[in-house]
């Protein structure tokens, strides 16, 4: 009788009849994650998810059990991808800096690449997270992040070139803002200012902000002035005004 094959590291391949479950359960995966971040959990409708994943409405109710639970599968795909995408990184502790400069594109290009990442969480929490509380582990889908980032600055600081007195949470938190805010309200925030803030030049500009924003916080040291004009040609080395000249004491109220 011949033995299950194997993969690479040992693991025993998925026959075809799994390999089948397994590509109709990512196909109807993916078509309803096209579907939820465009109309959202109470206008995505199982047929509309069906027909795009060219499936049946059944498989959905067979895999997931509900629609809320294949939107809750979503959210944790989502999550999951992300995740993977984040542990392909090539990160070195002994290069703290430069590794968290990595970490720190890597979340803003996700952003970018990824608009039904934002639109998803939107959404999410616009119901105040009523699904992804249901999740069987919600936390272990921001550890991956979060240890790498531990990792790196816990490196960086016993090489004395990052504070030790930082919080995991709190740059985790200013990373993940930094590179969310400006996808999640790039259409409103285009017509406010009156450019386009999602072109390849704006999020050039914005990634790099970003970055140095991230080092000025984690450093011990003040992270050198870039001597070149920034691309608004303003200068980019701000120095503090001095204050305004006090006003002299009248004459009369001196006499008096």
């Amino acid at each position: 009788m011949p033995r299950p094959a194997k993969t690479a590291d040992g693991q025993r391949k998925p026959g075809v009849r799994e390999q089948a479950v397994i590509a109709s359960r990512a196909n109807l995966l993916r078509a309803a994650t096209r579907i939820f971040a465009k109309h959202g959990f109470a206008g995505g409708r199982v047929g509309q998810i069906s027909k795009a994943a060219k499936s049946y409405d059944r498989m959905i109710y067979y895999y997931f059990g509900s629609k809320e639970g294949l939107y809750i599968a979503v959210i944790e795909d989502i999550y999951r991808r992300m995740n993977e995408a984040e542990e392909a990184l090539a990160l070195d502790e002994h290069q703290p800096v430069e590794s968290l400069k990595t970490v720190v594109r890597f979340v803003c290009g996700y952003y970018r690449r990824h608009p039904e990442f934002v639109t998803l969480l939107n959404n999410e929490n616009l119901l105040q997270g009523r699904h992804i509380a249901k999740m069987q582990s919600a936390q272990q889908y921001s550890s991956p992040a979060i240890s790498v980032l531990q990792l790196l600055l816990a490196a960086g600081a016993a090489q004395g070139v990052f504070r030790d007195d930082l919080a995991v949470h709190d740059v985790y938190m200013m990373i993940a803002a930094l590179g969310y805010f400006p996808q999640s309200n790039r259409f409103t925030l285009s017509e406010f200012l009156g450019q386009r803030i999602d072109d390849a030049a704006a999020s050039a500009r914005w990634e790099a902000f970003v970055v140095d924003a991230v080092l000025r916080t984690v450093m011990r040291e003040p992270v050198p002035h870039n001597d070149s004009p920034s691309p608004h040609g303003e200068n980019p080395t701000w120095q503090k005004p001095p204050p305004p000249p006090r006003p002299e004491k009248s004459s009369s109220a001196t006499s008096a």
